[in-house]
């Protein structure tokens, strides 16, 4: 029972992280309609500013708060200087962009920082286990996460939902052409928006760094499944992003978790091992498959939010 519920919480995790890296990237896709593959690559450079940035201030927290403001910098610039040109092309072009993009950080990567990759160490408040309940201990720092990561997800829905800037946002992801006619910056508000999306992949990022290494190209792989949440919870849709997310996070864990204890009954425990996560990666697949064909817009369309 204690093993069922730490891998509940691990799920919980993982598909919390995996909110922020897909709630930025269903904002820009849809309100930009932009299809940013070098989404991932902010990601990665949250990582590498967080490792760099604690390792220079001494604190981790100024480190991590100093890592975000670069990445949401790093965001508005190269919206302004490279992606702003795309508006309005054709899709292949975003993604043939954005790819040359991921290039581009892979090697600014490895000039700066080397091939090898940087670690980003815990503070010891950060690194205890907390007892949830008599004889079940989590660790502190996954809590951490699934703390910060709710509260950016409730403050994600308050800017979206109960502003002015989110009334902009939402207006703009429904008919731009309108929006801009009445006399707003849509060039600032992109801008903005997708900052804020750099942001959210930073912060994926750098949270991620401490339990995996901080490495060139990681967040290429954590991409497919941001792109898989958007389609299950419907592009644009934060809510959608967010069960999605969870929903993707505990198929994830819990196949992983439990599905090479089931396989060893019919399989080698070698055979059962390897199969265990490709068949947990098959599900997600399934069930965006599946969403494709019954709900092609997704479970959360932005137009039902």
């Amino acid at each position: 029972m204690l093993l069922v519920a730490e891998q509940l919480l691990n799920g919980l995790q993982f598909g919390l992280l995996l909110f922020l890296l897909a709630a930025g990237l269903t904002l820009v896709f849809g309100i930009m309609d932009l299809v940013n593959l070098a989404h991932g690559s902010l990601y990665m450079m949250g990582a590498y500013f967080a490792a760099s940035l604690v390792a220079w201030s001494g604190s981790y927290v100024i480190g991590v708060a100093l890592a975000l403001g670069a990445t949401f910098l790093l965001g508005v610039v190269l919206e302004f200087v490279a992606l702003r040109h795309l508006y309005g092309r054709d899709h292949l072009d975003h993604v043939l962009a954005t790819f040359g993009l991921i290039l581009f950080f892979n090697d600014a990567v490895r000039l700066i920082w080397g091939p090898e990759g940087l670690s980003l160490p815990l503070p010891a408040w950060l690194s205890a286990p907390i007892q949830i309940v008599p004889g079940f201990f989590y660790p502190s720092y996954r809590l951490a996460i699934i703390v910060v990561a709710l509260a950016v997800a409730l403050m994600l829905y308050w800017v979206v939902m109960r502003t002015r800037i989110g009334m902009l946002i939402r207006a703009g992801a429904s008919n731009r052409e309108m929006i801009g006619a009445l006399g707003i910056n849509i060039k600032l508000l992109y801008t903005l928006v997708f900052g804020l999306g750099a942001a959210l992949a930073g912060l994926a990022g750098l949270m991620q760094a401490p339990i995996l290494t901080v490495q060139i190209g990681m967040g290429e792989n954590i991409l497919i499944l941001a792109f898989v949440i958007i389609v299950i919870g419907g592009i644009g849709s934060i809510r959608g992003a967010f069960l999605a997310a969870i929903f993707v996070g505990m198929i994830d864990t819990l196949g992983r978790a439990f599905l090479p204890e089931l396989l060893r009954k019919m399989l080698s425990s070698a055979a059962a091992s390897t199969a265990a996560p490709a068949i947990s990666s098959m599900l997600i697949y399934l069930v965006m498959a599946i969403v494709l064909v019954v709900r092609p817009e997704g479970l959360f369309p932005a137009s039902k939010r």
